[in-house]
């Protein structure tokens, strides 16, 4: 299992360009700058407008199709099926919080039952969108929030989130800049395990059947 999916991984590197995770000047620049960067608290609702609510679907009511349909929950970032119903599809780069307050990044098409509220991300770039979402995560997953006490669109549109800030206003530039970084960091650990087990003469031959 380990040797199929040590190729299944080296051809999805290679496919996606993640083989180059070379930091750029700036990325390296924001990394050791990071603990001077200037924060700002700022109200979700006056940056992304008003969060929409998901609406209900019984499992017995749901059709088989392939929009994902995304609910409460950590198990499969939250999506419980696959449905083919007539629903509200949502764009994708956006965010959503479910009823504990666990923030999500959506980078494909989703349908949402009512235990979910959508924040309209998506006019950011894709790693600036991340880094907001796990600005929410942070200010909305703290233990507030359970059966008891579920958070709703309404508590989006009131949460207050921390973000870089330059000149009084969101600095997406450097939020953008800081995930890229992080995601070349994680990405170059991947691809170094990746060629350390196919540079393994035992492995290889495995593999391929010969030295």
């Amino acid at each position: 299992m380990e040797k199929e999916r040590i190729i299944k991984l080296e051809a999805y590197i290679v496919a996606t360009g993640l083989k180059d995770y070379t930091l750029t000047a700036e990325e390296e620049q924001v990394l050791k700058d990071y603990n001077n960067v200037n924060w700002q608290n700022f109200n979700l609702e006056k940056l992304f407008g008003k969060s929409n609510r998901g609406k209900r679907l019984k499992s017995a009511d749901r059709v088989s199709g392939v929009l994902p349909f995304v609910t409460a929950g950590e198990a499969d970032e939250g999506i419980s099926d696959f449905i083919g119903n007539d629903v509200e599809v949502y764009p994708e780069n956006t965010t959503t919080i479910d009823m504990f307050g666990s923030a999500k990044y959506r980078n494909y098409k989703y349908g949402g039952d009512d235990h979910i509220a959508i924040v309209h991300t998506e006019k950011l770039s894709k790693f600036a969108s991340i880094f907001v979402t796990s600005a929410i995560h942070k200010s909305s997953y703290n233990g507030q929030f359970n059966y008891g006490r579920n958070f709703y669109a309404k508590d989006a549109d009131l949460l207050n989130i921390s973000l870089p800030v330059k000149e009084g206003k969101p600095d997406y530039e450097i939020m953008n800049t800081i995930i890229s970084a992080i995601h070349k960091l994680v990405i170059e650990k991947v691809v170094l395990y990746v060629d350390e087990k196919l540079d393994n003469a035992k492995f290889k031959k495995d593999i391929y059947g010969k030295n």
